[in-house]
């Protein structure tokens, strides 16, 4: 693999999402990511979401880039492989219930005296440490406990969860973060290797937003209210004359203005209730009437164009199908396709997110097959023996 992330070895034990997350990402750029999964059944997001002839999607999308290697962590023998995996290795990646790995032998103490350098990344449900450490999370669960749930949706509705991953995501894209963070430290300072480990609740909470500074300071706690947001108005979605939907956000006063302009309502904008942010956010369900009455005077496509040559903000409200289509995505490179000898045949994804002038990232491979590199990894780096392997039921291509 080549890349800004060249030379950096990651050995991922972790399954589902928020731990694969992470190794992805450092993947993406040059990583080398050795994914161990269970011999006979691997990662069980082999098995989420929705698959073609027989190979989940889902898993292809988040272990690309990767090598796959089977050991049961649960026997003498997968124990070794981790050991031997480790031996070389910058990063571990696990997010398993608290207590599990020690119960195996890989508490990060044992690591740590066969490579001092290693960096283990410890993603749990609610973290080490606390009253709930021990308890089974899942980013559904952290979606509802970080308080994500209780401001989505309407507020004569039930709380909303979102439609993927949300929680697991950003726990990956966090995991990822520290985990390089840990190896600058490693590299420029100590030399040492450290656990790095938080809760998938907790980078959601972080995100949220002002409501800690706003219940602390002002004792307000944030409600469910659709589109709207508490602290900027106009900010919603709207309907157009041919039934298609856009978002808007006014923030900046100019921005208000300017779309005023081009929905030629210039009365908005000397309006008392509207006169700025403040007085907006307090009027917010008027405006938003105001503004969809004059929206529905337009076709999406045309209110984008208008929008444009006022310099206004707007978007479309895309589904992937028109995603596709976007000229925008597609001169931005935003889908790639992928080869795949599983499928037989290119596999279209999202492409690494973000562009480095010199050292690009890169999607080489989509997620392998199960053990795929059991013989490379195994038996030619770690010099594994094949009859053993073979006794304890691993399959050797």
């Amino acid at each position: 693999m080549s890349g800004a992330l060249s030379g950096v070895r990651v050995i991922d034990i972790s399954n589902f999402l928020a731990g694969p997350i992470s190794s992805m990402f450092l993947g993406d750029f040059g990583a080398d990511v050795i994914k161990v999964e269970r011999p006979g059944t691997g990662d069980e997001i082999r098995y989420w979401g929705n698959n073609k002839d027989g190979v989940g999607l889902m898993y292809k999308l988040v272990n690309r880039n990767k090598r796959s290697v089977t050991a049961d962590l649960r026997t003498p023998l997968g124990v070794e492989i981790v050991m031997a995996l480790i031996k070389d290795a910058d990063i571990i990646i696990e997010n398993y219930r608290k207590g599990t790995l020690e119960k195996w032998g890989l508490d990060y103490e044992t690591l740590s005296k066969i490579n001092p350098g290693l960096i283990m990344v410890r993603i749990t449900g609610f973290g080490q440490t606390g009253p709930n450490s021990h308890r089974p999370g899942f980013g559904t669960l952290a979606e509802g406990y970080a308080g994500f749930a209780s401001i989505t949706g309407y507020s004569d509705r039930p709380p909303l969860l979102p439609g993927f991953g949300l929680a697991d995501e950003t726990s990956g894209l966090m995991g990822a973060y520290l985990a390089l963070a840990a190896l600058r430290e490693r590299d420029q300072n100590s030399g040492r290797g450290q656990i790095v480990e938080f809760g998938i609740y907790e980078p959601l909470f972080t995100l949220l937003g002002p409501q800690v500074v706003d219940y602390d300071q002002l004792g307000i706690i944030q409600e469910r209210n659709g589109s709207r947001l508490p602290f900027t108005a106009p900010r919603n979605t709207y309907r157009t004359r041919d039934d298609k939907w856009v978002s808007i956000s006014g923030s900046a006063q100019s921005t208000f203005e300017r779309m005023c302009e081009a929905l030629n309502v210039p009365d908005l904008i000397n309006d008392q209730r509207f006169l700025d942010n403040r007085l907006r956010i307090q009027n917010a369900e008027a405006l938003d009437d105001a503004l969809q009455n004059a929206i529905l005077e337009f076709d999406r496509d045309n209110l984008i164009e208008l929008f444009d040559e006022f310099g206004a903000a707007v978007a479309a409200c895309n589904n992937i199908a028109e995603i596709f289509e976007d000229p925008h995505f597609i001169a931005r490179g935003n889908i790639v396709a992928v080869e795949d000898r599983e499928l037989k045949g290119p596999l279209k994804m999202q492409n690494v997110v973000g562009n480095l002038s010199r050292t690009p990232g890169e999607i080489k491979h989509a997620g392998p097959q199960l053990g795929e590199h059991n013989r490379e990894i195994l038996i030619d780096m770690l010099g594994f023996d094949l009859e053993v392997l073979e006794n304890e039921g691993y399959e050797i291509g």
